[in-house]
C-alpha cells in the first residue's frame, strides 16, 4: 500500500485536532499490526519525537521500513562526523534495529552553511557503512530545494502535499524529484487534522480563510465523501509520490484511513489551494 506510518502521535501528544494526547503503547501495538496486515511496509519518526523511537522499539518494527531524522547540529558542535554517528546509533539502540531504511536532516537548511559539506559527508559515510540505506531530507517549501538540490544529492525526500498546500506538485518539483530517481513521501495529507475537523469545531483563529473552508464544506456536503477519502486522494493520485504519511492517534482511526485510501479515486477534488504560508505552514498558526 502506498500509506507510510507516522509515529509523532506515539511520542508526543501532536496535531491541532488531537483530543486524547498521546498514544498509549498498547494502541502503538496494535495499530502495528493493523498496519502490517494492510501492506503498509513503512514507519517514520525522528529522533525530536519525544519517545516515539523508543515506543516503536517496545512494540517492534522488524516488519517495516523506518525513517528517522536527525534534529538540528548543534552550533558548537566541533566533530560532527561522531556526533552524527552517535545520534544515529541511539536510535537504532532505541528501534531495536541495526540499519534505517531513511536518515533525514530535519533541518536542511544547515546543508547551505559552512559546515554542511561535512554534515553530508556524514550522512554519506553512514551510507556507505550499512548503517543507512537512504539518506535525504525533510522540507517545508519547494524552495529549499530549488537552493538544496544544484550541491547535493540525496535519494529520499519528504515534503508537505495536500489540498491546499500544493506546492511540490505545482512548482514541478515532484516530476523533477520523480525523474532522478529520488523517492518522495508526502506528509500533512489532513494538514494536522485540520481538514478533518467538523466545520463547527474549527478553531476561530482560521476564519480568516473562510472562503477555503466554505468551498471545502460544501464540497463535502454536495458529494457526500468523507474527509479523509477526499484529502488522501490528492497525493495517493500522484505518480511521483511514493508514501503518503498518516497518522492516527488509535487504531479505530488508522482503520477509517487505510478504509478511505482502499476507495475508488476521485475524479473532481475541490479546489482549495493556497499561497498563505500562514495557513499552509502549521509552525505559523499563532492560536498553537
Amino acid at each position: 500500500m502506498k500509506l507510510a506510518l507516522g509515529t509523532v502521535q506515539f511520542g508526543l501528544a501532536y496535531g491541532v485536532s488531537n483530543q486524547s494526547g498521546q498514544v498509549p503503547l498498547s494502541a502503538v501495538k496494535a495499530m502495528l499490526q493493523l498496519a502490517s496486515r494492510h501492506a503498509i511496509d513503512t514507519l517514520d519518526t525522528a529522533i525530536a519525537y519525544g519517545s516515539s523511537e523508543s515506543r516503536l522499539g517496545q512494540a517492534g518494527t522488524s516488519a517495516f521500513k523506518v525513517v528517522s531524522k536527525l534534529p538540528e547540529v548543534p552550533i558548537t558542535c566541533t566533530d560532527i562526523n561522531n556526533w552524527v554517528q552517535e545520534q544515529v546509533a541511539g536510535s537504532q539502540a532505541r528501534l531495536g534495529i541495526n540499519s534505517l531504511y531513511g536518515l533525514l536532516l530535519h533541518k536542511p537548511d544547515q546543508l547551505l552553511e559552512e559546515k554542511g559539506i561535512e554534515i553530508y559527508r556524514a550522512l554519506q559515510s553512514l551510507k556507505l557503512g550499512g548503517s543507512v540505506q537512504k539518506i535525504g531530507i525533510s522540507i517545508y517549501t519547494p524552495q529549499q530545494l530549488d537552493s538544496l538540490m544544484p550541491h547535493y544529492s540525496f535519494d529520499l525526500v519528504q515534503a508537505p502535499l495536500n489540498l491546499i498546500d500544493r506546492r511540490l506538485h505545482t512548482s514541478g518539483w515532484l516530476q523533477r524529484l520523480a525523474l532522478e530517481g529520488v523517492e518522495v513521501h508526502t506528509r500533512s495529507a489532513f494538514l494536522q487534522g485540520l481538514l478533518l475537523m467538523p466545520q463547527a469545531a474549527v478553531p476561530a483563529w482560521f476564519s480568516q480563510w473562510s472562503t477555503v473552508w466554505a468551498k471545502w464544506y460544501e464540497w463535502l456536503s454536495s458529494n457526500e465523501v468523507s474527509a479523509v477519502q477526499a484529502c488522501l486522494a490528492y497525493p495517493l493520485s500522484l505518480a511521483g509520490v511514493s508514501r503518503v504519511l498518516v497518522g492516527a492517534d488509535s487504531p479505530e482511526q488508522l482503520a477509517q484511513i487505510i478504509g478511505a485510501a482502499a476507495q475508488k479515486p476521485i475524479a473532481d477534488l475541490p479546489d482549495l489551494q493556497s499561497t498563505d504560508e500562514n495557513l499552509m505552514n502549521p509552525a505559523r498558526w499563532s492560536l498553537l
